[in-house]
């Protein structure tokens, strides 16, 4: 699909411009890369009422055209270089309504770039709810923009939105704000000689920003900084007198404007009041947690049907597949390879689902802003920057988008801490190895007669992820050395209902990338895995069947013991078995026999291949077909001791194990993919395979 017209949306952050993005392209979006920088770009399409097509393109969210971090680079890259693939026709500026004075600077400079602007006056219902009475027409007039109220959040005014879009004038006719020239005359002359550039605005920015912007070529920089020595010119003060200049355009325009009525702010107040304990020192610590432990509590209690009954229909197919199909090795690779596999997946599904719609629901409400907000004082204290917390409490779903979203630090060593630290957060790839682990050794009994035993074994880990991810950026602020500072600045939105339907959508999107990303990885690695358990060295092979079929065996064990030990030393001299036997010197220290470590090996390409390989392995090692994995893995008996292979110390030295390694591949891609060196994902794998056995290696000595 092809835009006959392009679309940018602006604005500062939490103004709902992702909101309306969604609002206007519906399902077609995609999200990509900007040319030549590793910065999301969210592209989408929407029909105009006038027929054509248009191509939306959402920008990094900034609160000016001064750049703090690389995401805010490109706006301004976008709206000044023409030549920019996502250089738009129309602007969209998403004004927060109920915070209009500070989101009209950002507003006032996109203007003076001279491109047509609308304004979409998001959060209008908050707006009216704070008693805040816009005059949208004398507003519009004055700024010379159309302005169209909207509530993305409920869709509201969505149409006269487009309306606004398709008939404003390829011309731009906003009002001039400021003097631009006056702020430094003879430099901007010299530079729109000099550069041939058209907009006095344009060649100010250029003044401040010629070092990070990519479409100036370095003469031009060079002599940029030239003529900035020679008028004396000063960024930081010019960059003040800018603004003062702004917000004096800004009080004239919202005097005459913008009334308020009094004593009627009672939303924001309300949020206020909350706010005093729920991010109070002790009580909004008390609260998290009590929230951690209700989540996790529903993960257990409320999955626990759906997971019987996916279950339960595994078995069914394995039963009815046996029946239906004819023997033979087609068969046995689709049902102990690709059904197996899929099994030891899907079963999770409940799990998964109820654990992002928690998440959901916390970001929607405002509460997860909280979070962050509580977070940054412990983050302060271990030398972090504040937004931090963002990637880290992002970690909880997937370590590589929050990876990505670490391009809004500043501070070069915070940064990278926070990268090299963020795969320590036990993100939701973990859940399903410790869920079953947990269900194996973990009674499923209640303290207090209200808190789940369960429950507080699995909060257990997730703290224990966030405590050691702490510790090790303590520990790294004293071997990165660097002199920059980071600061954390952000906002706190008023407490909302959540958008139930955004809540069952975000559902239904990370089942779905949990189901097809992780399917495919394991469906793959399922059909392998089977190919290596069911094939051995020939001559290996050749004296196992001779075995078996000894006259001296058979007149000692019944067939159905035979078959059951022929099984068994079948895995063991298969190739499988081969490569878990060299392995398994290394990893007996932990607790873990041969069988563990051919998952540890495969789920290298993902942490929820575990569960995976786990019924891969004993579907070709069990004869006992009719059984879900978390069955298999309970009956696992040692050969020598016949006692039960995962104990209470194995499954806590197998999660341990799993809570600290890098166990995945996508992540370690992205790190290289952000640092641009191996040297950073190759110490992150070194330090983190290191950490997990030790860690494993205590955990399993103390319980066993």
């Amino acid at each position: 699909m092809k835009g006959e017209l392009r679309i940018v949306l602006v604005g500062n952050p939490n103004t709902g411009k992702s909101t309306l993005f969604n609002r206007l392209t519906g399902l077609h979006q995609k999200v990509g890369n900007f040319a030549g920088v590793t910065v999301d770009k969210k592209t989408g399409y929407c029909k105009l009422p006038d027929g054509r097509v248009a191509e939306i393109v959402d920008l990094p969210g900034t609160y000016s055209l001064y750049p703090k971090s690389k995401d805010e680079v490109i706006v301004f890259e976008v709206l000044a270089d023409r030549n920019n693939t996502a250089h738009p026709d129309i602007v969209v500026i998403v004004a927060d309504a109920s915070n209009l004075k500070r989101n009209l600077l950002l507003y006032t400079q996109v203007a003076d770039l001279k491109i047509p602007v609308v304004i979409a006056l998001n959060m209008i219902d908050l707006s009216r709810k704070a008693g805040t009475e816009i005059n949208i027409d004398e507003l519009a007039l004055r700024l010379g923009v159309q302005i169209v109220p909207i509530c993305a959040r409920q869709g509201e005014n969505i149409d006269q939105l487009k309306e606004a879009i398709a008939y404003t004038s390829s011309v731009p006719l906003q009002t001039d704000t400021i003097e631009v020239e006056a702020l430094a005359p003879s430099l901007i002359t010299k530079i729109k000689e000099e550069l041939q550039v058209d907009l006095p605005y344009t060649a100010l920015q250029l003044a401040h920003q010629h070092e990070n912007v990519r479409f100036l070529t370095s003469a031009q920089s060079e002599r940029i900084e030239e003529l900035e020595q020679e008028f004396s010119f000063h960024s930081q003060k010019a960059q003040a007198a800018e603004t003062i200049a702004r917000y004096n355009f800004i009080n004239d325009v919202l005097f005459d404007t913008v009334k308020f009525r009094p004593g009627a702010a009672k939303e924001e107040t309300f949020s206020n009041k909350i706010d005093k304990i729920l991010t109070h020192r002790v009580w909004g610590f008390t609260i998290f947690f009590a929230i951690l432990l209700l989540i996790f509590q529903s993960i257990f209690a409320w999955s626990e049907y759906p997971m019987t009954l996916i279950e339960d229909l595994f078995i069914w197919l394995t039963s009815t597949a046996h029946e239906v199909l004819p023997a033979g090795v087609l068969t046995d690779l689709f049902v102990d390879g690709i059904l197996a596999g899929l099994s030891g997946v899907l079963v999770f599904i409940p799990q998964i689902a109820i654990l992002f719609a928690f998440i959901s629901i916390l970001e929607d409400t405002g509460y997860m802003a909280r979070v962050t907000f509580m977070m940054d004082k412990i983050m302060r204290k271990v030398g972090l920057n504040g937004k931090s917390v963002v990637p880290l409490i992002g970690g909880f779903a997937c370590a590589v988008p929050s990876i990505m979203s670490t391009r809004n630090i500043e501070s070069w060593k915070d940064r990278i801490i926070t990268i090299m630290v963020t795969p320590l957060v036990s993100c939701s790839a973990r859940l399903p190895i410790y869920t079953i682990l947990i269900s194996l050794v973990v009674p499923d009994g209640e303290v207090a007669g209200i808190l789940n035993l369960q429950a507080l074994a699995l909060m257990g880990m997730y703290l224990l992820s966030i405590v050691s991810a702490v510790i090790v950026a303590w520990v790294m602020k004293f071997l990165i050395h660097s002199g920059e500072r980071g600061y954390f600045i952000m906002e706190l939105p008023v407490y909302r209902m959540p958008r139930w339907s955004n809540v069952v959508y975000t559902m239904y999107e990370k089942v779905k990338a949990f189901v097809f990303e992780a399917g495919k990885v394991i469906v793959a690695i399922s059909i392998i895995l089977w190919v290596l358990a069911s094939y051995g060295p020939p001559a290996k092979r050749e004296a196992l069947t001779a075995k078996y079929q000894s006259e001296q065996l058979r007149s000692r064990h019944t067939p159905e013991e035979l078959e059951s030990m022929e099984a068994a030393e079948k895995l063991e001299t298969s190739y499988a078995g081969v490569i878990g036997k060299a392995i398994e010197p290394a990893i007996r220290p932990l607790g873990f026999d041969w069988k563990i470590g051919i998952a540890l090996i495969t789920s290298f390409a993902a942490r929820e291949v575990f569960v995976g390989t786990m019924a891969t392995i004993y579907s070709v090692s069990d004869d006992a077909q009719m059984e879900s994995v978390r069955d298999k893995m309970r009956r696992a008996k040692k050969p020598d001791t016949g006692e039960p292979v995962f104990t209470f110390a194995v499954a806590f030295s197998l999660m341990i194990f799993y809570a600290f390694a890098m166990q995945c591949m996508s992540t370690l891609a992205i790190v290289y993919r952000e640092t641009k060196s191996w040297k950073w994902p190759s110490i992150q794998l070194a330090y983190m395979t290191a950490l997990a056995y030790i860690a494993s290696f205590i955990v399993y000595n103390i319980l066993k």
